[in-house]
């Protein structure tokens, strides 16, 4: 079984059995989209909340343009749209203190939009681990649909 490793501002599809991964999500969010029905995973690794609409951007390093295009890639993958939902991590504070400058808060940031941009495609937000100042690695297993969530200093879960 091989697993797809994705980098920042990137992303994948996978169908069961394969896996789907990124690793070193500081302030980066990692948002998965999985369909329950044909087993497909999709996963990207989104670096920046706003792309400003600017023409011929990177879709995947945005937050609000790399959930639509996972989602439109995912069903040109043959998923069904009222099988996905999503799960997202990351999003952590990772820029010196702990400041109220808006510049600095990119992680929370992130996961704002990131979710805002779930809701928008009205795909339900089943798991969200999102902030504090430590990084994680996700794993993706499209086959049960259960995301493993591997943080510095934290240990693992699977969700």
């Amino acid at each position: 079984m091989n697993t797809v490793v994705i980098g920042m501002a990137e992303l994948g599809i996978v169908k069961a059995p394969q896996k789907i991964t990124t690793l070193g999500l500081g302030s980066c969010i990692g948002v998965v989209l999985y369909d329950r029905v044909s087993k497909i995973g999709g996963m990207v690794h989104i670096v920046m909340p706003d792309s400003g609409n600017r023409p011929g951007i990177c879709k995947a390093k945005f937050a609000d343009t790399a959930v639509d295009e996972l989602l439109r890639q995912m069903l040109l993958a043959g998923a069904h749209r009222n099988s996905i939902i999503a799960k997202m991590a990351g999003g952590a504070h990772m820029f010196g203190g702990l400041g109220k400058t808006d510049s600095l808060r990119v992680g929370e940031r992130n996961a704002y939009k990131s979710k805002l941009a779930i809701m928008r495609l009205h795909i339900p937000l089943m798991v969200e681990d999102v902030g504090g100042t430590y990084g994680r690695t996700i794993e993706l297993d499209p086959a049960d649909g259960s995301l493993l969530i591997k943080a510095v200093g934290k240990g693992s879960k699977v969700v």
